[in-house]
């Protein structure tokens, strides 16, 4: 009897509630497919409202026509009209709004055009009687863009700009050959070293020998490097290494003692480190501020080192080069700390390391077995090109002052151009603001207000 009524009960609920029987089964929300969000950007509110008001039964219409006026009759008819001008719906859907424009999920960078580097040298120019010794720097270009180069017991000077060859000096046949040059930072005087220990200045202005410096080494001096305007540092075969004050009668100021072999490389940094290298195999990092002892010694090299390169964009990064076939790498170090950063293995000798002033590059010269220029991407140390002409060991390089143009010079007594740097940047610079002179324009009317007082 109870399950009859609990039965006839169920039958009444169901009875009582009809859409429960559609509801409750659809527990999931997915399932629940005809719910419609309108858009109210796609509504037009006022005709919306018009269309729900103005729907009346007979009896309301008879009522309301008692009670409006004829005019606002006419005014309510002239307005459905128009309301109803191509409408059929209330929530009307309207097209589709414009596609978005594709966007990249990283912000868009100006992506600098690829360099193009020529594969031939620019310019070729003869070097007769260039000694072919890996231990003597032969070649320098100068602030002035005049280019250096020691050709046996001659100096001779090729002008960048005008393209004239002049000679500056022949030295005599007991002091030559000429062992090394270097223009100081003004560009107008020239360090020549030579093989009886000698060093002389010259003034290329001029074609006029300032002063010789002597009792520096006690054989030939293959090393030049000027620190700064007066201050001259030589590296002799003796192993020593000077500082010259050029300005005074006593030139010598200081002697660095590490090496126990010639010293065939030096190089001073823009913070005051100086960087030299052997034909012992050895590096050395000197501090101006420290008296005479070396800040780091550097012995991972297996052959001699006359390649070093201190980085223009990057402080204390020196770049070295090995020259033997044993070595034939070029090491970078953290001369603040003594740590080797990386070691690539070339495949040759290497000769010279300039590092690039405008892009983060680095051109290295080499010997056997192609006798190339190598230039190189840092920090990644992809070759960028190989350059290639010279027939023998390419001893020396040196650099144009706007780092564009690189010289070369080789045992098979060529001088060659490149321009593998390509042309810098020239930024433009904005034109002079005109000064003004707010109380001189006062002064200005003050005197003539007075000159005018004083005739009348």
């Amino acid at each position: 009897m109870d399950a009859g009524m609990n039965t006839s009960s169920h039958l009444k609920v169901q009875a009582r509630c009809p859409l429960r029987q559609h509801f409750l089964p659809r527990k999931s929300s997915k399932e629940n497919l005809d719910r419609f969000i309108p858009n109210r950007s796609a509504m037009d509110f006022d005709y919306a409202h018009f269309a729900l008001t103005e729907g009346k039964n007979g009896k309301d219409e008879e009522t309301t026509a008692v009670i409006i006026s004829p005019s606002r009759e006419a005014y309510r008819k002239q307005l459905a009209e128009v309301m109803n001008q191509n409408r059929t719906r209330i929530l009307a859907f309207r097209n589709k709004p414009p596609q978005a424009p594709l966007r990249s999920a990283y912000p868009l960078r100006f992506v600098k055009p690829r360099r193009r580097i020529p594969q031939t040298h620019d310019r070729k120019l003869d070097a007769p009687d260039m000694v072919d010794d890996f231990s003597l720097n032969l070649l320098d270009w100068g602030s002035a863009n005049i280019l250096a180069i020691a050709l046996g017991h001659t100096v001779y000077l090729w002008n960048a700009s005008s393209g004239s060859t002049s000679e500056l000096v022949t030295v005599d046949e007991e002091k030559g050959p000429v062992t090394s040059v270097n223009w100081a930072p003004d560009g107008r005087r020239l360090a020549v070293g030579l093989d009886n220990s000698q060093v002389q200045l010259w003034d290329s202005d001029s074609n006029r020998q300032q002063r010789t410096l002597k009792g520096c080494h006690e054989s030939r001096v293959g090393s030049l490097a000027w620190r700064n305007d007066h201050i001259l540092t030589t590296g002799g075969m003796d192993g020593k290494i000077v500082n010259n004050d050029v300005r005074i009668r006593s030139h010598v100021v200081e002697t660095y003692r590490g090496h126990t072999r010639e010293v065939c490389g030096l190089k001073w940094s823009g913070s005051g480190q100086l960087a030299s290298g052997g034909n012992d195999n050895l590096v050395h990092i000197w501090d101006c501020s420290m008296a005479s002892s070396w800040l780091h010694r550097l012995e991972a090299h297996t052959s001699a080192v006359r390649a070093l390169a201190w980085c223009p964009f990057q402080a204390n990064l020196l770049a070295t080069g090995g020259r033997g076939e044993e070595d034939r790498t070029i090491k970078f170090w953290n001369t603040h700390t003594g740590a080797c950063l990386n070691s690539v293995d070339t495949g040759s000798q290497v000769c010279s390391l300039l590092w690039s002033k405008n892009e983060r590059e680095l051109l290295s010269s080499h010997g056997l077995t192609q006798n190339q220029l190598t230039l190189w991407r840092y920090p990644s140390m992809v070759k960028m090109a190989e350059l290639t002409g010279h027939t023998s060991s390419v001893l020396h390089m040196a650099q144009s002052p706007d780092g564009s143009t690189v010289a070369s010079a080789a045992g098979d007594e060529t001088l060659r151009l490149w321009k593998v740097f390509g042309e810098p940047e020239t930024a433009k610079k904005p034109a002079p603001k005109s000064a003004h002179a707010p109380f001189s324009q006062v002064l200005n009317k003050l005197c003539k207000h007075m000159q005018l007082t004083f005739l009348a």
